[in-house]
């Protein structure tokens, strides 16, 4: 998910539509923009706004409707901002930093929130909260192009896409191909649609939404689920375990008392039974 050009922009937040769950919180006043202490002692580093980093777009997780940014990750990261009574605002940045830490370190948000695989090797510059989402890669194909499979698609010799950076990518790479890259899932998307690649690997939940669209059902098809056992986790500047603790309690009482349920409803659909 690499950006030609670097820019930064600030958006708001929108409150998820569930009814009758308020997920936004205006505990705090935003005033000034140096660092400051949430609820608990939690510290953030602009006053009044627990700052979150992603890349848009990538729903469900996180994109613009309307002018806000709305989303799955943006829902749960909303319930940890009301408990630390403080207003969520998002960064848009580039997906590379999330594997470094980089804003993170920087100062320039507090957590990162991207619908982001768990890694052994993002482990060594950021450190991540309880998994909160089970993901599994899809296949999703051309049509016309005929293809069935993955092996399918490396016979044919076939054109294989993916999102840069992601473990999407990484796992095409694993299995011998050498993917055009993408720098978002709309270029993943626009990709398919203009003959760049005839198939492409990404999260299945993405897949998803897109086939919600009947011109992307009249030419795509989900032709192979590829489970990998991923997990996605939000992540911390490594030592920050203050905030660390509040969002893994946001997570696990979000699963207890049936929020979780009703957010991963609203924005993904029925939660499979394996999930917890």
């Amino acid at each position: 998910m690499t950006r030609t050009a670097h820019r930064i922009r600030n958006l708001t937040t929108a409150a998820a539509a569930t009814a009758g769950l308020l997920l936004v919180a205006s505990g705090c006043s935003s005033g000034g923009d140096g660092a400051g202490e949430a609820a608990g002692g939690v510290p953030v580093v602009k006053k009044g706004k627990l700052t979150t980093c992603t890349h848009l777009p990538y729903p469900p997780f996180q994109s613009e409707q309307n002018g806000k940014v709305v989303g799955f990750d943006v829902s749960l990261i909303d319930l940890v901002a009301k408990n630390l009574k403080v207003e969520q605002k998002i960064l848009d940045t580039p997906f590379e930093n999330f594997k470094t830490g980089a804003f993170l370190n920087s100062g320039e948000c507090d957590l990162a929130a991207a619908g982001m695989t768990i890694t052994d090797e993002r482990k060594k510059n950021v450190d991540f909260s309880v998994p909160y989402f089970d993901a599994t890669q899809a296949l999703l194909a051309t049509k016309k192009s005929r293809v069935t499979s993955l092996a399918d698609l490396k016979a044919k010799g076939k054109k294989l896409g993916a999102q840069a950076e992601t473990t999407g990518e990484s796992y095409a790479t694993g299995k011998g191909f050498n993917p055009v890259a993408f720098e978002s899932s709309d270029a993943v998307i626009n990709g398919l649609r203009t003959g760049q690649v005839d198939a492409v690997v990404i999260d299945y939940p993405v897949v998803q939404g897109w086939l919600k669209d009947k011109a992307n059902a009249d030419q795509f098809a989900l032709v192979e689920n590829i489970s990998t056992g991923e997990q996605y986790g939000f992540s911390v500047k490594k030592g920050n375990t203050k905030l660390l603790a509040a969002i893994d309690k946001a997570i696990t009482d979000a699963k207890a008392d049936g929020t979780y349920k009703k957010i991963y409803e609203q924005w993904i659909g029925p939660l499979p039974k394996a999930q917890p």
